[in-house]
């Protein structure tokens, strides 16, 4: 099978803490683990504008370590913590850093995620451009 498991160097540490991949290329497609609005140490970011904008920054590092960016995304999964509340100032992030109308995304209201004081995960399908598929 052409897999490669993809771990951009400053998520070294999240592997080795919480056992899993932040992404796996298999063939064409990436499939990226939730992410989460967590800084450099692991540490969940208080504010929830600061949260969202680190998940989004996070998902871009691992769509970049295969090659790929936020226009090569394909399907998109959100998992939200009082989404009635956050899902405005999230959207509000979302529409300034990625690209509105180009994958399938659906919304999920959440009673809790892995970590307390999470609001969201993302998680995310891209489609590897063929540019960067040699190079992998």
């Amino acid at each position: 099978m052409d897999r490669q498991n993809i771990v951009p160097p400053e998520m070294q540490a999240l592997v080795e803490r919480a056992g899993y991949l932040p992404g796996v290329r298999v063939g064409h497609l990436l499939f990226c683990a939730g992410q989460v609005g967590r800084d450099a140490d692991l540490a969940v970011i208080a504010d929830p504008e600061a949260q969202f904008e680190a998940c989004w920054h996070n998902l871009a590092r691992v769509l970049a370590a295969a090659g790929c960016g936020f226009e090569d995304v394909i399907d998109m999964t959100s998992y939200h913590i009082d989404m009635a509340r956050h899902l405005p100032l999230f959207r509000q992030v979302k529409d300034r850093v990625f690209p509105r109308g180009t994958c399938a995304w659906t919304c999920l209201g959440v009673s809790e995620l892995a970590v307390p004081g999470l609001l969201v995960e993302i998680k995310v399908t891209a489609l590897i451009p063929e540019a960067a598929r040699a190079g992998l």
